[in-house]
């Protein structure tokens, strides 16, 4: 039992980013799982797409854009889609007051679907912007969208499977094209 009203505890705006890229896979990345609690090993697998918060008064495209560039170093997208609703997850009682800077009960995060248009040669997890931002992921690799939901930690796993839903005609866009 958490010693935190989760109830009073707000949400942390968010956002999510499926980078698709020309197979119709996409971009996850392994977490370091000793630089997150939110991510710790005892709650399984650490891959998930890249996310970030939201900055007081930022526009949510613009915050998917620039959380893109800071975790792996991609620049080169154009957007697909735009989940049709704020899709949320909440901590497990053992990462209240812990996680999220120790605020937050969960996340409400907007998605967003980005094709890759550069080379994989752009992508950067260890250093990105040139080892401007600290590392979040330490391997990357493309994933079918449909095995998402298995590869994140438990707790998100609803999160993802509203995320495979919102963006689920996607993949076939580049099979068929």
């Amino acid at each position: 039992m958490s010693r935190f009203d989760r109830q009073a505890m707000p949400y942390r705006d968010c956002v999510g980013i499926a980078v698709f890229n020309s197979q119709g896979n996409v971009l996850i990345g392994r977490r370091k799982p000793e630089d997150d609690p939110e991510d710790s090993a005892e709650h399984g697998a650490p891959w998930q797409m890249p996310q970030g918060g939201i900055d007081k008064g930022e526009d949510p495209l613009k915050a998917a854009l620039r959380e893109l560039h800071e975790e792996t170093n991609i620049a080169s997208v154009s957007l697909l889609a735009e989940a049709p609703e704020w899709i949320y997850y909440d901590l497990p009682d053992d990462s209240l007051g812990i996680a999220l800077k120790g605020k937050y009960r969960g996340q409400r995060q907007r998605w967003f679907a980005f094709a890759f248009t550069g080379q994989d040669s752009e992508i950067d997890v260890l250093t990105p912007g040139g080892g401007k931002h600290p590392a979040e992921f330490d391997a990357w690799r493309w994933e079918r969208l449909t095995h998402t939901p298995a590869l994140i930690v438990p707790f998100k796993k609803d999160a993802y499977d509203k995320v495979v839903a919102a963006f689920a005609d996607i993949p076939q866009r580049f099979t068929h094209a």
